[in-house]
């Protein structure tokens, strides 16, 4: 018995449907064979779909409109470095918690394909959801796989022309609702309707719009599973995260094989045969195109539709379920597998790790900045009281939702002064800069470079309290 999923090897000296048996090559690139997918109805696993696609469409289409306090959701406002996600806005400042939260999902997405393969791509990526979505509105307009297959064969007829005009028509209505959707998280949704049909919107937003409405419409309608099989790179790296352990959508040969046709009420181990009745039901529900029974295929986006079917055949015949089945190499050859190996307990240590350094940030983030800029055009200099005067810039950036009202202390040296305003209003979002001056009596210097600290306190929340340390210059001593 192998140690490993069968995989069937198949090249050009051995693939009986290619007539040139002399070229010996491999194509790179083969020209696309337009796939007809059979729809499953009420299995499993697509009922999780279902469900899944619900929530992610419904948050997508719907996060958009939503606002907290007056403030979208969720909008990067790119022109005003504004960056609002769920109640909260970030600054340019804060770049660290969005790679912070970037790395979080990488490791997320590798911590979950070392234990069930590919489920990010059958549930969750957007290529698959908006794929699934056109695929049903296709089966709607145009009938099932055999219908559409017949009507493409078809000539040209008034029907099949208002069939075709009625999917693309209903395509690029979702794929434009796309694209709207889409800007409107970097351009205030409503605002943005409004300007775009009052012809009152820049250039770029009508471009941006035009942009992904055409790439939802070439993805989801045309590409399909080429995007999947030559664009995207998790398909080619994602194998290296697969060990005997990692549970994927697998063939059972040992139970399939032989394969053959029989009758429902026939004994296949009487007929010296397997389970798989050889119906290709798994073939005609895969998205992509692959035989599932030919082995583990970076093809295969673990979408689970193959199972789905093959369950439904084996009801049908009332053999058990599962000939096709989420299960990983070593349970196919009656090892035990495990499911936390060093792998996986690496990537869910550091998974934890960046979750809990992320949360600790977020809940000790102060929402203002102090910076103290020492003006370096003069070191010091005499009033007209005899005491020596330092001059500086306070910029203060307000991350809060409401105004802040500070007040204005300076300490490290006996007798300092403020000289200048004490007190500042900052707007919510907005960046002040305060020109200060801070005088000292000379014999109060005991150094020429001496340690100061502008403290800012708001008048509105105690908690808010800002200090930043600077320098005083002074006469050399």
């Amino acid at each position: 018995m192998s140690s490993e999923i069968p995989v069937k090897q198949i090249d050009p000296s051995s693939d009986t449907s290619d007539n040139n048996k002399n070229t010996g090559t491999v194509e790179l690139y083969a020209s696309r064979k337009k796939i007809y997918v059979k729809g499953v109805k009420n299995g499993f696993f697509q009922r999780i779909r279902n469900v899944s696609l619900t929530a992610l469409m419904g948050m997508y289409f719907l996060f958009v409109w939503f606002t907290v306090d007056g403030q979208p959701l969720i909008l990067f406002d790119l022109p005003a470095r504004e960056f609002h996600l769920y109640g909260t806005t970030f600054y340019p400042q804060d770049f660290i918690l969005l790679s912070g939260m970037l790395i979080i999902a990488a490791f997320g997405l590798f911590f979950v394909t070392t234990l069930f393969g590919r489920v990010w791509c059958g549930y969750t990526c957007p290529q698959t959801v908006w794929t699934f979505i056109f695929m049903w509105v296709e089966e709607r307009i145009e009938g099932s796989r055999n219908k559409r297959m017949k009507l493409d064969k078809a000539p040209r007829s008034a029907e099949k022309i208002a069939k075709k005009s009625a999917k693309h028509s209903a395509w690029l209505l979702i794929a434009l609702a796309t694209g709207l959707t889409f800007v409107g998280y970097f351009y205030p949704i409503r605002e943005l309707i409004s300007d775009l049909f009052t012809l009152q919107a820049n250039g770029w937003a009508y471009f941006w719009v035009a942009f992904f409405t055409a790439a939802t419409y070439l993805n989801a309608g045309w590409l399909r599973e080429q995007v999947c099989l030559y664009m995207c790179p998790y398909a080619r790296f994602q194998s290296v995260m697969f060990d005997p352990d990692t549970r994927v959508v697998s063939y059972d040969p040992n139970r399939g094989e032989p394969r053959g046709g029989r009758k429902k009420d026939s004994d296949p181990s009487e007929l010296g045969l397997g389970d798989c009745i050889d119906c290709g039901q798994c073939v005609q529900v895969c998205p992509t195109g692959i035989d599932i029974r030919d082995g583990l295929q970076y093809e295969c986006i673990g979408c689970a539709l193959c199972i789905d079917a093959c369950d439904e055949i084996m009801d049908k015949m009332e053999y058990p379920r599962g000939l096709i089945r989420y299960t990983t190499e070593n349970e196919l050859e009656g090892k035990t597998s495990k499911l936390m190996r060093p792998r996986t307990f690496g990537y869910g240590l550091v998974l934890l790790l960046m979750i809990g350094a992320i949360v600790f940030t977020i809940a000790t983030r102060v929402p203002a900045q102090l910076d103290v800029l020492r003006d370096r055009g003069a070191l010091f200099s005499f009033n007209g009281e005899g005491r020596i005067e330092n001059t500086y810039t306070l910029k203060v950036a307000n991350m809060s939702e409401v105004p802040q009202t500070f007040t204005i202390s300076v300490s490290g040296l006996e007798g300092i002064r403020l000289l200048t305003e004490n007190t500042l209003t900052v707007a919510s979002s907005e960046n002040r800069a305060l020109p200060t001056v801070v005088d000292v009596a000379p014999e109060k210097l005991s150094e020429s470079n001496n340690a100061i600290v502008f403290t800012l306190e708001s008048q509105s929340d105690e908690s808010l309290v800002l200090e930043t340390e600077s320098r005083f210059v002074g006469p050399n001593r």
